[in-house]
């Protein structure tokens, strides 16, 4: 458990054949809202109305039916 504090991730395995991964889990970082609008002041604006078309294109709304 130290050695995860520490940032280390292990391989688990079984017989010698991993079958999985011991990571230590992200730790959550509050960002205050003035950081966020300095992060983002720079960034271009967004076009609604041309963000929509875009997905609209590469998503499909139909929702299949059952059987």
């Amino acid at each position: 458990m130290r050695a995860l504090d520490e940032g280390r991730s292990f391989i688990v395995s079984r017989n010698g054949t991993p079958v999985g991964e011991l990571r230590p889990l992200r730790r959550h970082r509050f960002v205050g809202a003035s950081a966020v609008v300095a992060m983002f002041k720079d960034a271009p604006r967004v076009d609604a109305a041309a963000l929509r078309q875009d997905l609209d294109q590469v998503a499909d709304q139909e929702i299949p039916d059952r059987v």
